[in-house]
């Protein structure tokens, strides 16, 4: 084993994914004949005032990090709760082999931001169980795994306190694949998951086909761009009356402007059928209607983000975002959202190296068909040390 000396991960297109995937930094543990062995991650503390205008809080994951679908609407109390967790600490591990002309590497990395083991609570341990996040290889142009979706531009995240931070109208799935990447194309057959709206919502597991995705990655000057475009199938079989399929698809336009070191981020995402790919799952992929048929669910979502450094220790990030989703009211009800967006501005610190302390203040809104509407209000602090 070599003695510990901390690195920079980089590479080009073709290893894309373990470029979002990691820390911004890493540190080189081993190096035994080609293969180098790398550690990273970081540990994060969340502290949260949350202020539900309009009806009781969320008891679920909804506490920890916002989740569109889940401010409450129509309650006629105004609800303010405290949480404090850890959530998102997470740590990952990557090797790099070259032989010769061809290099192997492979990555994985847990944190535990979703699963509460059997008789957890906050009383005593506050335990989570570590989940997995990504799992994936990557021999020359070929990724085989689970990581982000391709259809997902991570470079188009903006800098925020929240686990997200533009949730409402950004693309965000990690799922298992298989991708090719030549040039600025890449090309992926990913795992399938319908979610359907038949009386609530059923997590359908029919699908009879993977989700294809085609991108095309563009960098001029200072500005870089994302252009992707996903079909996918849209499948539900209830053992019943229920048996159908129907096409969905999606247009991803994303990108990142420098100024300097400031940068713009943005993003159009639009299509029928995009359900689970956009908000978090605000909208279901479809809806069963009165012939048992799917009918896709249209959506728009939109954000936009800037990040300012007023000096070498301080920066700001001001970030919008929201969804439009165009519901069959006669078949969905008043009950179903319409719309949500969210607002933040947070202030970031650089205490030491790697060590990040970041305070956000963030405005929500919830919006049925019938008119209805929620709002949240949070103030989120953090403390993150990255490794």
């Amino acid at each position: 084993m070599t003695s510990i000396s901390r690195t920079i991960i980089k590479g080009g297109l073709a290893s894309a994914a373990l470029l979002a995937a990691v820390s911004a930094q890493a540190v080189t543990v081993a190096q035994t004949g080609n293969t180098t062995v790398k550690i990273g991650g970081y540990v994060k503390l969340d502290a949260m005032w949350s202020d539900f205008g309009d009806g009781s809080p969320p008891t679920n994951i909804a506490r920890d990090f916002y989740v569109p679908s889940q401010t409450p609407v129509g309650g006629t109390s105004e609800n303010t709760v405290f949480d404090m967790h850890a959530r998102q600490t997470r740590i990952n591990f990557g090797t790099e082999t070259t032989m010769g002309e061809h290099k192997l590497k492979s990555f994985i990395e847990i944190d535990f931001m979703v699963v509460e083991p059997p008789g957890a609570d906050e009383r005593i341990s506050n335990s989570f169980s570590p989940r997995m996040r990504h799992a994936f290889l990557e021999y020359d142009n070929w990724l085989f795994g689970q990581t982000w979706t391709t259809f997902m531009n991570v470079g188009a995240l903006p800098e925020s306190v929240d686990f997200i931070g533009n949730t409402d109208g950004m693309i965000f799935v990690r799922q298992p694949q298989i991708r090719y990447t030549r040039g600025p194309w890449q090309f992926a057959v990913e795992n399938p998951e319908t979610t359907v709206s038949d009386g609530g919502t059923v997590i359908a597991d029919d699908n009879e086909w993977p989700d294809f995705v085609a991108r095309y990655n563009l960098k001029s000057g200072d500005l870089s761009v994302v252009l992707a475009g996903l079909l996918r199938q849209l499948t539900y079989n209830d053992g019943g009356a229920i048996d159908d399929s129907e096409m969905g698809w999606g247009i991803s336009v994303t990108g990142k402007l420098m100024l300097n070191k400031d940068d713009v981020r943005f993003g159009v995402n639009t299509g029928g059928g995009l359900g689970r790919y956009i908000g978090l799952n605000v909208a279901n992929g479809a809806i069963v209607d009165a012939s048992n048929q799917l009918e896709a669910i249209d959506s728009l979502g939109l954000f936009a983000s800037f990040r300012h450094h007023w000096n070498e220790k301080y920066r700001s990030n001001f970030i919008y975002s929201q969804i439009d989703i165009d519901n069959n009211v006669t078949l969905s009800g008043g009950g179903a959202t319409k719309k949500t967006w969210s607002a933040r501005a947070n202030l970031m610190f650089d205490w030491a190296t790697n060590l990040t302390l970041g305070g956000e203040v963030a405005l929500a809104n919830r919006e049925l068909e019938n008119g209805q509407d929620g709002d949240l209000t949070r103030f989120q602090f953090m403390a993150m040390y990255k490794f």
